[in-house]
C-alpha cells in the first residue's frame, strides 16, 4: 500500500482515524466490535468512542491498531495528525490571519 504526503491546505476536513477503522478495516475484515476489541485489547466502549470519531488514536493505540490492522503505527498517528492539526487550524483561522510570517516565502529567503 503506497503511501503520498497530502498538500495543506486542504479545503475539506481529514477524515478521522476512527471512521477509516470503521468504514474500512473492521468491516472488510467481518470483525464484530467485541472481537476487534478483544483482539486490540481494549474495552468495546473504549473503541466504540475510537469509531465514533469522538476519542483521538493515541500512540498507544496506533500501536496496537497498527499490529493488528498490519500497517503499523505510522499511518494511523499521521492520520490523526492531520485531523487534529486542520481542526485546530480551523479554530485558530482569526487569530493565524494576524501573525505575519518573518519569511514570506522560500524564494524570498534565497535571495538574501
Amino acid at each position: 500500500m503506497a503511501e503520498y504526503v497530502v498538500k495543506r491546505p486542504l479545503k475539506r476536513a481529514p477524515i478521522h482515524p476512527g471512521e477509516i477503522l470503521r468504514e474500512d478495516v473492521l468491516s472488510s475484515l467481518g470483525i464484530s466490535v467485541t472481537e476487534a476489541a478483544r483482539r486490540l485489547g481494549i474495552s468495546r466502549q473504549q473503541l466504540h468512542r475510537i469509531l465514533a470519531c469522538t476519542n483521538p488514536i493515541t500512540p498507544k493505540m496506533a500501536l496496537r491498531i497498527g499490529r493488528f490492522a498490519g500497517n503499523g503505527p505510522g499511518l494511523w498517528l499521521r492520520m490523526q495528525q492531520n485531523y487534529d492539526l486542520w481542526q485546530a487550524e480551523q479554530q485558530m483561522k482569526e487569530e493565524l490571519s494576524k501573525i505575519e510570517p518573518v519569511l514570506k516565502s522560500r524564494d524570498e529567503a534565497r535571495n538574501c
